[in-house]
């Protein structure tokens, strides 16, 4: 006499195959929530200056180069020191209250503690001038910045988002006269015009020395 029905003998194939999908959701949930563009992208610190790029960049036209002058020949795009800043606001909005951090700086040389936005690891070598030298534009890895208020992170700096286009860097080569242009688009082009071949490395080495 059976005691047990017929349908428990498949029991071990059910638990098996529950066992591995749940083992593949446990993966693939954080792996896909947990993601730099998940956990990165949107990211905006409030800075101890409401500083408007929307109105520099944007509305005014101020070229990304004045404030962040060694871009073009540097490794790191610096951040404008207090003296960048007093070049205009000498005359302009003198008793602004929200920049009362600047004359403060100015009059007593203590730096103004800036938010850093792109981070990258201390592990990652990135140099800026290279990739301006070649024509990558700024909106290329931090977005419309001559449209916003306060400076979030707009892409993942992530190591499979850099891969991208290492691998395909054509689509985000402009001429070098366009480099800060936001609003630049391949139609722009002028005739004749090509994206030059560049080769960027994909291998570990080339950005992690």
């Amino acid at each position: 006499m059976q005691i047990f029905p017929r349908a428990l003998n498949k029991l071990p194939l059910y638990g098996a195959v529950g066992s591995l999908v749940g083992l593949m959701g446990a993966i693939a949930v954080p792996w896909y929530y947990f993601s730099p563009k998940n956990l990165q992208v949107g990211y905006e610190p409030k800075q101890p200056v409401p500083y408007s790029h929307r109105l520099h960049a944007g509305q005014m036209g101020m070229d990304c180069r004045y404030c962040h002058a060694q871009v073009e020949r540097a490794a790191h795009a610096m951040v404008p020191p207090t003296q960048t800043c007093m070049g205009c606001h000498t005359l302009v909005k003198t008793d602004s209250a929200m920049l009362a951090p600047i004359r403060e700086s100015w009059e007593t040389g203590s730096p103004v503690e800036w938010v850093k936005v792109h981070k990258l690891p201390e592990h990652t070598y990135f140099n800026h001038s290279v990739h301006v030298a070649v024509g990558v534009g700024c909106v290329t890895c931090h977005g419309r910045i001559d449209q916003m208020d306060v400076v979030r992170l707009d892409q993942p700096i992530a190591m499979q988002w850099c891969l991208e286009c290492h691998r395909n860097a054509a689509p985000n080569l402009r001429p070098k006269d366009q480099i800060t242009n936001m609003a630049w688009t391949p139609d722009q082009a002028p005739p004749g015009w090509k994206a030059p071949e560049v080769h960027p490395p994909t291998n570990c080495s080339g950005c992690h020395r």
